[in-house]
This record gives structure tokens, sequence and C-alpha cells, in this order.
């Protein structure tokens, strides 16, 4: 009988343990041996819902794990935590590694015959004075949570319960925004600094001002076009205010929100092929350009761009579950690819929600590409059915074609998920033309006549036809 291939996974989260499991789906124990490697101590855990864990939406942290480390093992995948990999040897299919708390001493090598390389992303943390005292978090692992939360209560417990409590979440984007959510429940007067001219740069600045005025209206204190230059520290060398240059906000903790990178240092070392944004590149099976035992997937790889032609970095749970059930497949005998994606994401401020789909108009320019914009405001529902709210869609069509190329959401109840009704068009490669004869559900709780996205469609269209006769 012939020997088991042995298949190391590097990273415990969506995409590592998504393709061992996947694997043992296809393939026995006797066939296929599984090593995972975690250099923490969690597996398979929603980074999203952190910022609804220390807001209070979700009181439990073991409901944000999808499967323990032991449910793992039950399925005969070897799940090594607090090991860390130090060196990848592609040549020699082997990775060195050092295992913590566990009384070993010293690195070894382990070989693979499958080596997925599943290591996420790290978060932007800026070389400032005082980035690392006491007092400023970030909020990438289940670790950051419990630390952020601990820090949270102890704040609260120390202060009278009238005293006010501040706090500076350093970035306007998806994780910004969430947790300034999650800190204005908690009760803290919230400031939110960030570089860019308008909070959420994952729209366009038209769309953002409306996410900073409703930030506004919630009490959100937004501060853009400003640079933090360091975070001040006072007694105990704890964190009391973040400069930027031109002010000084005072701050009983601080959250970093800048954003991630995808974590490739051990594969840009190994000499093995990055993108622009430093993310791992592979083919549609997910398998590392040039290398026939290598696979990469999750929040370390670029992926095909469907609208522009181009890879990009999307650091989502969704793409990284797939990424892992197309690796495991493949690795378990069968067939799989992932074809890329067409950049959709949805988030929300408070009652406010924020989606796009597509290009924004900078991302279209990049391409090369010659576009037209419409903006339209409508209702969540039909105008004189009760709890109708605004809704603002903004679609932006190829110039000569009227290819559909990109939509960017912001409104209240309702208002989010309509995304992907563009998120299906874009993928089919529709015309905004075409998408005005969609067969979308109507009833007036759910819609007006004219959806908010058909609306759009529609101006799109006549716009698509105007730059036509000129």
């Amino acid at each position: 009988m012939a020997a088991a291939q042995r298949m190391v996974v590097i990273g415990g989260n969506a995409a590592g343990m998504s393709a061992a499991s996947q694997a043992r789906r296809l393939r026995r124990a006797g066939e296929l041996e599984i090593v995972a490697l975690e250099r923490g101590g969690h597996t398979s855990y929603s980074t999203c819902g952190i910022p609804y864990w220390i807001g209070g939406d979700v009181t439990d942290p073991d409901d944000l794990i999808a499967r323990t480390p032991q449910q793992h093992r039950e399925r005969d995948i070897d799940l090594r935590l607090h090991t860390e990999v130090t060196a990848l040897d592609p040549d020699g299919g082997r990775i060195r590694l050092r295992e913590r708390g566990s009384g070993a001493t010293g690195e070894r090598w382990l070989g693979y015959d499958h080596l997925v390389i599943a290591t996420g992303a790290r978060p932007v943390r800026p070389d400032l004075p005082g980035i690392d005292a006491p007092g400023v978090h970030g909020v990438q692992s289940m670790d950051d949570g419990r630390a952020l939360l601990a820090d949270l209560e102890r704040n609260e417990a120390s202060r009278a319960a009238d005293a006010p409590r501040r706090a500076v979440v350093v970035g306007a984007g998806y994780i910004g925004v969430e947790m300034a959510e999650a800190l204005v429940r908690r009760g803290y007067r919230v400031t939110v600094l960030d570089r860019a001219e308008q909070p959420m740069t994952t729209l366009d600045p038209d769309m953002g001002r409306l996410v900073r005025e409703a930030m506004r209206r919630m009490g959100i204190e937004t501060v853009t076009g400003t640079t933090v230059t360091a975070v001040r520290t006072g007694e105990g060398g704890r964190a009391r205010a973040v400069a930027t240059e031109d002010a000084e906000y005072e701050a009983d903790l601080v959250v970093l929100g800048l954003g991630v990178r995808p974590e490739t240092g051990l594969a840009r070392e190994a000499g093995l092929p990055l993108g622009e944004s430093g993310g791992l590149l592979t083919d549609l099976a997910m398998r590392v350009r040039g290398r026939e035992d290598i696979w990469a997937g999750g929040d370390c790889v670029e992926v095909p761009d469907l609208v522009s032609g181009r890879t990009r970095h999307v650091a989502l749970g969704t793409h990284a579950n797939k990424h892992g059930q197309v690796i495991g497949t493949n690795i378990g005998g069968g067939y799989a690819t992932f074809p890329g994606v067409v950049g959709t994401a949805v988030s929300k401020v408070c009652d406010l929600e924020i989606a796009r789909t597509g290009l924004l108009e900078g991302q279209a320019r990049a391409a090369g590409l010659r576009f037209v914009t419409a903006t339209v405001e409508s209702t969540s529902r039909a105008g004189y059915y009760p709890g109708a709210a605004p809704m603002h869609v903004k679609m932006i069509a190829e110039r000569r074609t009227g290819r559909l190329l990109g939509v960017q959401i912001v409104g209240r109840e309702g208002a989010g998920k309509r995304v992907d009704v563009a998120a299906v068009a874009l993928s089919a490669g529709m015309t905004v033309e075409r998408m005005t004869a969609l067969d979308l559900g109507y009833a007036p709780p759910f819609s007006p006549v004219w959806d908010p996205v058909l609306v759009a469609a529609r101006k799109a269209a006549a716009e698509v036809r105007r730059a036509g006769a000129h």
C-alpha cells in the first residue's frame, strides 16, 4: 500500500481550515495526512464579527467560532496551535516551524507533498510614537477582541457612570466605522480620524459624504484630510490622546482601523510570485503560479477582478472560504476553480447601510475605461408605506457599450443587500439597458414599483445614449 501523502496547511482560519476539511471529505486519513499549523490559539472564527461582539450584539465570543480545534482533530486533521512557521523551502518541499508553549525547544523541518499557504492579512500599524502603548488596540483576531473588551470594561468600571468616556478610531474604512458604532453603543464619545477627504474610501467621495453626514447625526465626530503623527501617553505610559498635524484628540483608548495587507513575508523570502498589493498570485485552481505543489487562498492572495481584468486584494471571509473549498477539492482529487470577484462588500454604521460592488470612478480610470455615472435618490419601500427611508444609488457604466461597471448604495433598512442584484449583473456582464428589464420582486413593504437599482439603471442607460449621440 502506498504511503499517505502529506498536506501541510499554514493558517488555521477560514481558507486554511476550509481547505483541510474539504480535502478530508474527499480523501481518508490513510490516503492523505493533513497537518494544520496555527500560530494563535483559535481556529475557524469570524474576524468580521468582532466589532459586533465589542458592541454587544454578540454576547458569547464562542458564537463567532464555526469549528473548534477539537472538532477539527476529531476529523483526523492534525491541528497544532501556537505553532509558527518561520521559513519555506519550496525546492526542498519542506517548511521550518517553531512550537511555542509546548515545552519543545528550537526549530525543525516538516516535509510536505501539498503546501497550503493561508497566512491571512496583517493589520496596518504605522510606525508612530506611542503606537504600541497600552490602550491602543487592533481588532484582527479573537485575542485582539478579548484585550479590547477587557480594556473597555476596566475603563468603564473605573469611571463614574456620568463621566465622559472618549475613544479615537484611526481609520474610516469598514473596520473603523463598525468600531465607531460599537463604541458609541457602549457610551463613548467617538472621534474618527482619516487621511482621506471622506470616510469609506471604498466609495466615491460623493457617496462618502453621505456616510460622513450620517455619522455626524449619530454623534460621531469625523475628522478627514488629516494625518495622525503620534499617540500621546500619560500616567503609566498609557495612551491618553491622538495627535495629528494640527490638533490633539483626548482618548481613554485608541482603536486602529487602517485596513490590512497580505501576510506574505515568508512567501516573499521564498521567492514565490506576488502581485502589486503584495498578495500571492495563483491560477484559477488556487495553485501558486509556477508551483505544482503549493496552493494559496484567503486574505494573503490576489485574485482576478472580473470587471477590470486585473488582479486585486480583497480581504473577505466569503472569498477565503471559497478559496479553501477550491484548494481542498483539488488536493482531494477533484477539480474546482475560483474565477474571480466583482468586489462586493456591505457594512453599516448604526442604522445606515453601506454597500458597493464593481469599480469606483478612480478604479475605472486606472483600468483605462471611459464611463458615465448616474446617481438617484429613491426610497426603500413604496413612498406611502410606513417606514420608507431614503436610499442613494450610484451606477457607473462603460461609455461606449453600456456595460455595468459598478454600483454604490447608501441608505437605511433594505439598502445594503440590494447590491447583490448589481453583483449578479456584473458577473453576467450585463449592460445597464438590459438591467432595466430585470424581473425583480415588488410589493409596497419591500420596494417602490421601480426598485431603486432599476431607477439608477434607467438613468445610466440614458446617460450612455446621450454620450453616444455626441
